[in-house]
């Protein structure tokens, strides 16, 4: 986490009321596209618009700088999570990444057939 926080290019989003902690993103610049991941918003707080206002703070931060596209991976198997980002404009790019099997930051996976599908979202200026 400390990586992503201090690298040159990254901010880390924040929800917040009151001193709570409500969710969270990490948008990357990676070129001419902003790569948005490690999103996150409470569970008993989902479906209460807290994770559209994330996303939407971080297209206009993007917007800003003024780069062409909002880009993200998500495991193939997060149905609710992909049509979330569908009616959010995001479409799949036809590529994918393979799921880092081994890395204890995603977790240990019960299963073998993992992957990310890529999704993207162009951006008006």
């Amino acid at each position: 986490m400390r990586a992503t926080i201090d690298k040159d290019g990254s901010l880390i989003v924040l929800a917040e009321r009151d001193g709570e902690l409500l969710g969270c993103a990490n948008l990357e610049r990676q070129g001419d596209a902003a790569y948005f991941g490690m999103f996150a918003v409470r569970p008993g707080l989902q479906g209460k618009g807290i994770g559209d206002a994330i996303l939407r703070e971080c297209e206009r931060i993007a917007r800003d700088w003024r780069l062409r596209c909002v880009r993200m991976t998500v495991i193939w198997t997060r149905t609710e999570l992909i049509a979330f980002y569908r009616r959010r404009g995001y479409a799949a790019t036809g590529e994918r990444a393979p799921f880092p099997y081994g890395d204890e930051r995603f977790g240990l996976p019960k299963r073998q057939d993992l992957w990310f599908e890529v999704y993207a979202k162009a951006l008006t200026h």
